[in-house]
């Protein structure tokens, strides 16, 4: 359930969906008094902490912001579980805080923590902060991703150009070109059929 990159607050076409979820109906008024006056109408709120997880999903926000007293172990936890399934920009208001609870939270995937600083004037600097955090760290995510699957696929041709090698008695460009034209011939991957080719000497050698 990825979302692409969001621009900033009135950058974004169509308009960005915003979730608040808060307790108190008079933070809950600043924070969306303040996202209208940056040009955000469409606005939901939810009460209350519980079941974050399967409210979000089901509200599907492109935004979620999230204000509380005083953060808790459980909050944090529901936060961890919400980072892991949708990926989303998170903004957390709260009054006071430790230390360990902000690293909790940043760990948790919340973009922007903020502590004591809820004012209608500030919600949509903080909200295009959580979103421009919350790209960079998708792209530095994406590049990891892509680094982790070049390195897998090394190795696995690696592996089947050995097994050619063994077994057919190949020099190791010969085993790798043999490697290329069936994949061309076939238009799959390199690394698919070099994947075929560990497979198979596992289940014949």
């Amino acid at each position: 359930m990825q979302h692409q990159a969001l621009n900033s607050i009135g950058m974004s076409q169509p308009p960005i969906r915003v979730l608040v979820i808060d307790e108190n109906h008079v933070r809950a008024a600043i924070l969306v008094d303040g996202l209208n006056a940056a040009g955000i109408v469409d606005v939901t709120v939810l009460e209350g902490s519980a079941n974050l997880l399967k409210r979000i999903v089901t509200a599907n926000p492109d935004v979620v912001i999230i204000d509380l007293e005083n953060p808790s172990r459980d909050v944090l936890e529901q936060m961890f579980q919400v980072s892991r399934v949708v990926s989303r920009p998170v903004a957390m208001f709260v009054d006071q805080s430790e230390t360990a609870t902000i690293e909790a939270a940043v760990d948790a995937g919340v973009s922007a923590y903020v502590v004591d600083g809820l004012k209608k004037e500030r919600v949509k600097a903080i909200v295009d902060m959580a979103i421009s955090r919350f790209n960079a760290f998708s792209r530095l995510r994406d590049e990891l991703d892509a680094a982790k699957s070049e390195l897998a696929d090394r190795k696995i041709i690696e592996r089947a150009k050995g097994i050619l090698m063994k077994h057919r008695g190949m020099s190791e460009p010969e085993a790798y070109a043999a490697l290329r034209k069936t994949a061309m011939n076939e238009n799959r991957r390199l690394a698919e059929i070099a994947e075929s080719v560990v497979t198979a000497s596992k289940l014949f050698g």
